[in-house]
């Protein structure tokens, strides 16, 4: 059975009142939306909290779900565009904070992110945090999740002219800091 059709059953048992066919949709994704919520954001607890986010929505929305789309590409949707928010949330956060403060968050952040960092994926998730959150999101769906340029486009509502675009200045940035580094 295809992976669609498998989706399509479980969604369907849900809907028709069997938990445990939700059940299997999260063994199934749950490991998937935690790592691209983590690349997105760098950190365990805020990929934790985007997971439970995640699966949350789904619990409350697979009744609407149409089949527009896998149901791979709608749960990246959800997870890309949470991942996003809560960083845009964490940036308006740590600007008020340190204009009350007048403590430089920030570099103590990058001390802490140096000290954690000691394998290469840490390297390149720190290295991530830095480029802008629209290239990490290109980055890591197309780089790391292996997506193609087509199932980007659906899953961000972006052209796939300015998805290469994005993807290109993100891969010269990381290559640069990574570069810098050594």
């Amino acid at each position: 059975m295809t992976e669609i059709n498998n989706d399509h059953d479980l969604i369907e048992r849900f809907n028709d009142g069997d938990e445990s066919a939700f059940n299997e949709l999260v063994r199934k994704y749950q490991h998937r939306i935690y790592w691209h919520a983590r690349r997105m954001t760098g950190n365990h607890l805020d990929a934790d909290e985007i997971v439970q986010e995640v699966l949350l929505v789904m619990y409350k929305k697979l009744k609407d779900f149409k089949f527009r789309s896998s149901l791979y590409t709608w749960i990246y949707t959800i997870t890309s565009t949470r991942s996003i928010n809560l960083l845009r949330r964490r940036s308006i956060q740590e600007i008020f904070s340190l204009q009350d403060s007048g403590v430089d968050r920030a570099a103590d952040s990058d001390i802490i992110k140096d000290f954690e960092t000691k394998e290469e994926v840490n390297r390149l998730e720190k290295h991530l945090q830095k480029i802008p959150a629209k290239q990490r999101e290109v980055f890591v769906l197309r780089a790391i999740d292996g997506l193609s340029y087509e199932e980007i486009a659906e899953i961000t509502g972006k052209s796939v002219g300015g998805l290469k675009s994005n993807y290109f200045h993100a891969l010269k940035k990381i290559t640069a800091l990574m570069q810098n580094e050594e």
